[in-house]
Formats: structure tokens, sequence, C-alpha cells
């Protein structure tokens, strides 16, 4: 029989803010892959059609969630590091 490595074998754990960052992560390629809902011309923004400018909006919003997700998922860690070391 083998034994388990050193340390023993830990289990993935999903905890909600790990749910989180996983949400803030899919949520710019669930509206990007849902074209129907911005595969039309109006409203138009200075001058530019709907479906150009609704994809440029993603650009920085998915900017922000990216990083918030990093956010969560760092300070996630570090809480979980600082439980094992005590």
């Amino acid at each position: 029989m083998t034994e388990p490595p050193e340390g023993g074998s830990r289990r993935a754990v999903v905890t909600a803010p790990l749910a989180v960052a996983g949400l803030c992560l899919a949520l710019p390629f669930a509206a990007m892959l849902w074209v129907s809902s911005y595969a039309r011309t109006g409203p138009a923004f200075i001058g530019i059609p709907f479906f150009y400018w609704y994809q440029m909006l993603w650009v920085p919003i998915s900017t922000l969630l990216t990083v918030a997700a990093y956010v969560i998922v760092r300070r996630h860690e570090r809480i979980r590091k600082a439980g094992e070391q005590r």
C-alpha cells in the first residue's frame, strides 16, 4: 500500500472567497459569450455602435474583476498559511 506524501494529504476545499474569485473570473466570459445580448447597433455612444463600445467597456471591467480575484485568492492563501503554522 502506498503512503501519502510527507505532511499528509490535503483535500482541495472550495470556500466562499474562492467561489467569489471564480465568479469574478467567469463573469466577463459569460458576458462576452452571450452575443445576442449586445448584437445590435443602438444605442450609440459618441457615434460608436453599441456592439463595439459594449465590448470595449468590458476590457477595464475584466481588468478590475481579475485584480479583485487575485487579491481575494492571495488574502485567502495568506490566512490559510497562517492557520497552518499555528
